[in-house]
């Protein structure tokens, strides 16, 4: 059996995590079914009912397809068929002995990331590598952090999107905890943006990536959930050269009342007056039911005005100090409650240091940035002539980078208006997963690739 390092147990505050899950339940009458209804209904009973599925077999419509994941499926089927369903989670019935782990390829505060492949797999064209992270549970118990892997457990197992991790199992080994999830071979932004020309992302592939991890962060809000360790060593680049938001041991969870607003009431951000006009292109709308079928003119204009989808946490309330201190909002440098804004925040800081190669507010030392983030005005470099891109990049960061959490930009419906942006215009949110990314990543063999996996100190860092 292996034994996993164990991490030397340090002091430190226990973050405050409020979480409220609301359920609901519906109910039949049986006076409602006919008799006939009954007799089909015992009939159905009488007939050999198939055996559940386990829960890490549900599919997942945006990885259904990947040869990953029908490996752990064929796995899972298997070991179900002749050992029977059920593991140490009540769901998985794969273990630590399924799969031979690689080597380590992340460490951090509260666990060790390992590059892992199912042990069965001989041919090594054909196997398929993941990124089991462990956790001990004794080093967390004397760290007093138990609640944050629950969280960031819980979490993983509500995910199902393209830019965020798939859980593929999870299972515990001795005091270990173990997740199995997705392995990143194209490293992280962080890593990628020292190798681009100045160390900076062009404004085309800045664009690019904001508007990916713009995409998860809307998700998650739409979960309820506040991520609040956006940066770019956070951000995973897939073998396709999309992203993949991992980490989620510092996230609130809470809830997000979802509605549809009428545009009209906020109006679209506008550039600054000395700003070149940009012209956006004209938006259509299709609609599968003519508006004739409308017979009240009321509800034709109501119909035919641009609506937003907004599900944001806007109630959601923390005075945990977390996150790394560069992309700290100001109300949490300041020691104040935050809520969802500060995801906004980060969004502004990472698009800065994306585009500029550093962040606006770093300091000699971290009491000096955060110092700075609470009073230091906002200063881009000083150039010349910029490109009306970059002018529209400079405006889209201004209005993240608010100091007052209640005016800054998505503070009230989130991705929502961040979109409207003259920023993004010409960028097909529905289709950006099917966009031909900025860097493809070159195809490595495993051994040498796993050490881009989150770099030396993987992204568990937090103060």
């Amino acid at each position: 059996m292996l034994e996993f390092p164990k991490d030397n147990p340090e002091g430190s505050g226990e973050e405050t995590v409020s979480e409220a899950v609301n359920s609901s339940q519906s109910s039949m009458s049986s006076d409602s079914l006919t008799s006939f209804s009954r007799l089909s209904f015992d009939a159905l009973e009488l007939l050999p009912q198939p055996r559940p599925l386990p829960e890490s077999l549900m599919l997942k419509p945006h990885r259904s397809s990947e040869s990953s994941w029908q490996t752990i499926r064929s796995a899972v089927l298997k070991r179900s068929g002749s050992e029977g369903l059920g593991g140490v989670d009540g769901g998985s019935s794969l273990s630590l002995r399924d799969f031979c782990l690689v080597r380590q390829i992340g460490s951090g505060d509260i666990g060790k990331v390992y590059l892992c492949r199912l042990r069965n797999e001989d041919v090594e064209e054909s196997r398929c590598y993941y990124a089991m992270k462990v956790v001990d549970r004794e080093v967390l118990a004397l760290k007093k952090k138990v609640e944050r892997a629950a969280t960031e457990k819980k979490i993983l197992n509500m995910l199902d999107h393209p830019f965020l991790p798939s859980l593929y199992a999870q299972f515990e080994a001795s005091h270990f905890s173990c997740v199995v999830m997705e392995y990143c071979s194209g490293g992280d932004l962080h890593s990628l943006r020292h190798k681009q020309p100045r160390k900076r992302f062009s404004l085309s592939a800045a664009r690019f990536y904001a508007a990916e991890v713009l995409v998860a962060l809307e998700y998650l809000h739409m979960l309820g959930i506040i991520y609040r360790d956006l940066k770019p060593e956070n951000v995973l680049v897939r073998s396709d050269g999309h992203i993949m938001l991992t980490d989620f041991d510092l996230s609130l969870c809470s809830d997000a009342i979802p509605a549809v607003q009428s545009q009209s009431l906020s109006s679209t951000p506008d550039l600054p007056p000395s700003s070149p006009p940009v012209p956006r292109p004209p938006s259509t709308h299709f609609s599968c039911l003519p508006t004739q079928l409308f017979r009240s003119k009321k509800i034709q204009s109501f119909s035919a005005a641009k609506r937003l989808f907004v599900a944001e946490p806007v109630t959601a309330r923390s005075c945990s100090f977390v996150g790394t201190h560069e992309y700290v909002a100001p109300e949490v440098a300041s020691g104040r409650s935050h809520g969802n804004a500060v995801d906004w925040w980060a969004l502004g800081i990472f698009i800065y240091e994306m585009v500029y190669g550093c962040t606006p507010f770093a300091g000699v030392s971290n009491e000096a940035t955060l110092r700075n983030i609470v009073k230091k005005p906002l200063k881009f470099p000083t150039v010349s002539t910029i490109s009306s891109r970059e002018t529209q990049a400079r405006d889209l960061i201004s209005r993240l980078l608010d100091k007052d959490p209640e005016n800054r930009f998505g503070a009230k419906r989130g991705a929502a208006d961040i979109k409207t942006h003259p920023f993004f215009n010409g960028l097909n949110f529905a289709l950006i997963r099917s966009t031909t990314p900025p860097v493809i990543p070159l195809q490595k063999t495993t051994t040498a690739s796993s050490r881009h996996f989150g770099g030396p100190t993987s992204s568990f860092d937090f103060f």
